[in-house]
């Protein structure tokens, strides 16, 4: 494989480090121009910092101040009759971070866009089809770390479809499953915009498919129940009924887990779950550096912790983790 070195970073250099993702090169960013943003992609394994690097080293040197210019060939150009004078806001799910799992809804969204408003989970090589003129505003949260308040993103849909724009909220998975779309949809209704919504394919079903779990399986169970595992057990913000989900029977998918996994598991083998339940673990589904732990509910947080996984990742419980033989590596 290339590599690639990116250097001139800013905040959309997650763009950058996809679109050459997806052209078969790794990346290097010279270590001076570390950021909070560089340091997130380092972190899952997207792109490595690097002491004085030799240009002349590289396949292939990139400006990424530039990269985004006149990429987009197909993309519409600024005078296209599809622009709406009085502005709308389309939320896009993005999926779980392929830019293959997009929909051709979202992807033509995405072309057609004024303004394209993304987190750091979305599938950024789609941004390349982009117009050439379009306005990429990067709203990413990164766990502990810099993010944009809800209601400032909020504002900020509201503001640009007031200015006549084609305003895409771009999202990883779904927005309406754990993705605060219903906020922004509300937001926007309140505000006056139009807004219209293109599905996308949830990240809590199509990342244990990629590593080989089938969230149902005949004679194992008839039904899974997807959580939120932000708020831990016994907090008095948690809504969330671990007993039954302990006693019910059903595959349990927990997304936004990963620091509370010790007191999910301790609290499903509390109400009756057995310690020797197959459960899972996948970080960044659906990228290149995917990985996942495979362990009884008993280990689960200490063999997350032993493989180093991080946000963003999908925890599976129940005997489908193994019903096709473990999962996939």
């Amino acid at each position: 494989m290339n590599t690639a070195l990116v250097h001139r970073t800013d905040e959309r250099v997650g763009v950058v480090v996809a679109d050459l993702a997806e052209r078969g090169f790794r990346v290097d960013v010279p270590a001076q121009e570390r950021s909070a943003v560089t340091e997130d992609l380092a972190a899952r394994g997207q792109l490595t910092h690097v002491e004085e690097p030799d240009p002349f080293a590289y396949a292939l040197v990139v400006d990424a101040s530039a990269h985004l210019k006149g990429v987009a060939p197909d993309a519409r150009s600024s005078g296209s009759s599809a622009r709406n004078a009085t502005g709308a806001v389309v939320l896009v799910g993005g999926g779980p971070g392929d830019p293959g799992l997009l929909t051709v809804a979202g992807l033509e969204a995405v072309k057609q866009a004024d303004v394209v408003v993304y987190d750091r989970l979305a599938p950024l090589a789609s941004l390349a089809h982009a117009r050439p003129d379009a306005e990429l505003v990067n709203v990413g949260k990164i766990p502990r770390g810099e993010f944009t308040p809800q209601e400032t993103i909020n504002a900020l849909l509201v503001e640009r479809a007031r200015d006549g724009k084609q305003v895409v909220r771009l999202k990883g998975g779904d927005n309406f499953v754990f993705g605060r779309g219903g906020e922004e949809w509300i937001a926007c209704a309140d505000a006056g915009v139009p807004v219209t919504l293109v599905p996308g394919v949830t990240s809590a079903i199509a990342v244990p498919a990629l590593a080989g779990i089938p969230l149902t399986h005949r004679s194992l169970t008839q039904g899974f129940s997807v959580v939120s595992g932000h708020v831990p057990p016994g907090d008095p913000r948690c809504t969330v009924d671990w007993r039954s989900l302990a006693t019910g029977g059903l595959t349990i998918v927990v997304l936004m887990g990963v620091a509370n996994l010790r007191a999910i598991a301790g609290e499903l083998q509390r109400h009756g779950l057995a310690p020797t339940t197959p459960a899972a673990c996948i970080a960044d589904g659906a990228t290149p550096t995917q990985r996942h732990v495979v362990t009884p509910l008993a280990d689960l947080a200490d063999a997350v912790a032993q493989g180093g996984l991080e946000p963003p990742a999908i925890t599976v419980i129940g005997d489908v983790v193994t019903a096709l033989g473990g999962a996939d590596g």
